[in-house]
């Protein structure tokens, strides 16, 4: 039996006892998490939280998946209709490596074609469009819907975020 990585969507905030209680079971997971400083009023404490919320990450042989999607706060396995679909083991040593260089990081959204977006930074800040390419920055396209016209603009990746 071949074993692959599976991402798992998980009930939300339970990933770390979701992956307590594959570990319990013998699954090997990874939970890929970040540390992020967090104030109150009286203390701060540093957490550690997931770095994709809701998700976590299992190899196992696909004969297996029913262990994992029996388990307290799984949700599903993700697949496309209702078939699990591996990750690449280099996305995973990629994610791996990250956490271990000790470079800062930051989750950031994932942005695609048809992606629809708000401008949070510089001269168009607040104006929404579409994402409908990339060629270095991304392509952003205002529409006025009434008379069915649009402009583009380059934007810089990190001064959008989706809606």
């Amino acid at each position: 039996m071949s074993r692959e990585w599976y991402a798992v969507y998980t009930v939300v905030r339970h990933e770390k006892v979701v992956n307590e209680a594959l570990t319990q079971k013998g699954v090997e997971t990874f939970l890929p998490l970040r540390s992020v400083l967090s104030r109150w009023k009286d203390r701060k404490k540093r957490l550690q939280l997931p770095l994709f919320p809701g998700y976590l990450f299992v190899n196992i042989p696909i004969e297996e998946r029913f262990d994992v999607l029996n388990t307290r706060g799984v949700v599903r396995i993700l697949g496309v209709n209702g078939t699990p679909v591996p990750v690449p083991v280099e996305q995973i040593d990629g994610i791996r490596r990250l956490l271990q260089s000790g470079l800062e990081y930051d989750p950031y959204p994932y942005l695609f074609e048809g992606r629809e977006v708000v401008v949070v930074r510089g001269p168009l800040e607040g104006i929404r469009g579409k994402i409908v390419g990339r060629r270095g920055d991304f392509r952003l396209v205002l529409s006025v819907d009434l008379i069915r016209r649009s402009v583009s603009v380059e934007v810089d990746a990190c001064d959008v975020e989706p809606i």
